[in-house]
């Protein structure tokens, strides 16, 4: 089984099971709702195509997507591809998995890419971005903790020199996890620190360097500016770094975290996202949306409070989660 720094191609029963359980509350209220409205009903008729874009939409999947979904089914049903409304289900699920597929999601592992030496390829750069309040430093604790369940040694670089407690917050994480933190004072350039972290991964042959950001806004010009750089630092220190953005959102604020992440790719490549808190939310229709309104694979999910409670996301064993009893 080909492993990478996403997790292994193939997931495990175990990562189902966890998966199952993060998505309890969203299948609730889109799959037994489904389940709910086609139930004795015969045909598939307008009134319940309504039904179930207010179904699609009560589950946070969001006006564009929901709307593809529909004219999906609308196409085959028109075309007497589906004609039972016992067949709806299915199709919902179907389409749902081709727009998760259909998100890159199938992406190389970060510093793969061909030509670098051996060396570059030992050192991955990962920066994590999001704003204030979105689980970030959290979810660098739980990347550091699944990397070094994979047999990596990561180390983290305390780049939010702007918030006063964001080195400490990440300080005690590193201890509790035994990881090595390469920090500077408050008010510090954090390119610098970039440059530190990245000098003291390839001293000690540590990867990945997971870069943790300041949480910013679009509108916060001075700090986009300032990720930029750090990013140019990065790709003059490593071929190809940083070889992962990633963005995370938190899943508890469905759409609204969505509306802030469109800006965030605007201005910045991110390459991929980290959704935190899936299993504390019945808005799990947003990892729909994610891909296919933003065209973004899904890295990672939360699905717990503690450490150890993220894990590599795989669009089969999501929809297999929300769909199979």
């Amino acid at each position: 089984m080909v492993q990478t720094l996403f997790g292994s191609e193939k997931s495990t029963p175990g990562l189902l099971d966890r998966m199952r359980r993060a998505v309890a509350s969203t299948k609730a209220q889109l799959v037994e709702r489904l389940e709910e409205i086609t139930e004795g009903n015969p045909e598939i008729d307008p009134s319940l195509l309504d039904e179930l874009e207010a179904t699609l939409l009560s589950a946070d999947l969001g006006v564009k997507t929901t709307q593809a979904i529909l004219a999906a089914i609308r196409g085959r049903v028109s075309r007497r591809q589906l004609r039972q409304a016992s067949e709806l289900t299915a199709a919902v699920k179907q389409e749902i998995l081709s727009m998760l597929n259909g998100s890159g999601q199938d992406a190389k592992e970060p510093g793969a890419s061909e030509g670098k030496t051996s060396e570059e390829q030992r050192l991955d750069v990962i920066f994590v971005i999001g704003v204030n309040g979105v689980g970030k430093t959290t979810s660098i604790a739980k990347l550091a903790r699944y990397w070094q369940a994979e047999g990596h040694q990561p180390l983290l670089a305390a780049a939010d020199t702007f918030r006063a407690a964001a080195t400490e917050q990440l300080e005690i994480w590193a201890n509790r996890l035994g990881v090595e933190l390469v920090k500077q004072k408050s008010g510090a350039d954090p390119a610098a620190v970039v440059f530190d972290a990245l000098t003291a991964a390839r001293t000690r042959k540590l990867s990945p360097v997971i870069v943790d950001t300041a949480g910013r806004l679009h509108t916060k010009h001075n700090l986009m500016a300032e990720l930029a750089k750090m990013c140019r630092i990065a790709g003059r220190e490593v071929a190809g770094a940083p070889h992962q953005i990633l963005l995370v959102i938190d899943a508890t604020t469905g759409q609204n975290g969505l509306a802030q992440a469109r800006q965030f790719i605007d201005k910045v490549g991110v390459t991929g996202v980290v959704l935190a808190k899936l299993d504390g939310t019945a808005k799990g229709g947003v990892v729909v949306s994610i891909a296919h309104e933003m065209g973004l694979p899904i890295r990672f999910v939360g699905v717990g409070e503690q450490v150890e409670d993220i894990i590599p996301f795989h669009p089969s064993d999501f929809v297999r989660s929300l769909f199979e009893a």
